[in-house]
């Protein structure tokens, strides 16, 4: 009698199975391996990848909705300095402009600080101006605070507000507006000369250019404000973005302030560093107040707490006399 049914092939059996998971398991690598690529690039378009917006020099468009174009800016200064200027390492004096730097160091041992002042007192408020890194705005666009100034002829220079970590916040530079996201306490430079901090939710950009502004930063926060200390600083906070590190500790720190209408000071503040440990934000506002500023706001600090005069970083960022790269800096020029 035939056989109704075939003897099974236990080879069959057994491969069947396996290949199966085989490929279960490829799958869910492979999905993996996407997922993973797909946040690293994520985080690199966000954080390293540069995304240029605008080159200043082109005179492209600045902004749609303002219609002033980058053209208007300088894309370069005059002769910084003036063959009847007196200088020295420390200081730069001429009729239309005086930068006096100063080293100050307190306290002793674990506890010692040390921070740089400039006194900057200028003739017409046309000597403070902005740069931006590789003359571009947009994210991730970096240069070395020094490598800026040197662009831009700068006698004196400190970091500005690393506009491009974030995607928000009001950024108006030398009369142009970039970016119009308001979303905390900024500063505002003017053309009188005078400096006033404003929350970028109850002014419009607009209506800072109409009244003269010339350039606006977005970090904080405010410092000093009609001669008295802000706040207590207890709760800060700047941003949300991925990799911050908490700034009401003692850190390096780049502060400006206004003494008078084109008398300003800034103060740079070396940190996480053996000699200094740097300031709290309460220390900080404090040393504004002593040196008499009327008005004081907070820079981005950190490792790109930077203090640049006459060809040389005067302080020592990072704590290795090595700078990191910034998005932007201000900067003190011969006037108009």
């Amino acid at each position: 009698m035939k056989k109704l049914f075939k003897k099974p092939n236990l080879k069959d059996q057994h491969i069947t199975p396996v290949s199966q998971k085989k490929r279960r398991w490829l799958t869910i690598t492979l999905v993996v391996i996407l997922t993973i690529g797909g946040i690293l690039y994520s985080l690199a378009d966000r954080y390293l990848i540069r995304h240029v917006q605008v080159v200043v020099a082109d005179g492209n468009l600045a902004s749609a909705s303002t219609g002033t174009t980058a053209s208007s800016l300088p894309t370069s200064t005059t002769t910084s300095t003036d063959e009847h200027a007196a200088l020295d390492d420390w200081n730069y004096t001429t009729d239309d402009l005086k930068v006096q730097i100063q080293k100050v160091q307190k306290g002793s041992g674990a506890d010692q600080i040390t921070y740089y002042v400039a006194d900057v007192q200028a003739k017409d408020a046309s000597s403070l101006r902005s740069a931006f890194a590789d003359n571009s705005f947009g994210t991730n666009i970096t240069e070395d605070t020094s490598e800026i100034a040197v662009a831009n002829n700068a006698i004196f220079a400190v970091n500005g507000d690393y506009y491009g970590f974030r995607d928000n916040g009001v950024i108006i530079r030398n009369g142009v507006l970039y970016r119009d996201s308001p979303t905390r306490d900024g500063l505002a430079l003017f053309n009188d000369g005078t400096i006033k901090t404003y929350n970028e939710n109850d002014i419009s950009s607009s209506e800072l250019l109409a009244q003269g502004v010339t350039n606006t930063l977005s970090f904080g926060p405010i410092l000093v404000q009609d001669g008295q200390i802000a706040s207590d600083f207890s709760s800060v906070k700047i941003d949300n973005n991925f990799g911050n590190r908490s700034i009401q500790d003692a850190n390096p720190r780049t502060a400006i302030g206004m003494i008078a209408p084109n008398h300003y000071v800034f103060v740079v503040v070396d940190g996480r560093q053996d000699d200094s440990r740097g300031m709290t934000l309460a220390e900080l506002a404090q040393t504004m107040k002593e040196l008499g500023a009327t008005v004081a706001y907070n820079l981005d600090g950190g490792g790109s707490s930077t203090m640049y005069f006459m060809g040389r970083v005067v302080n020592n960022p990072l704590g290795r006399n090595q700078e990191r790269g910034v998005s932007d800096i201000l900067y003190v020029t011969e006037g108009k």
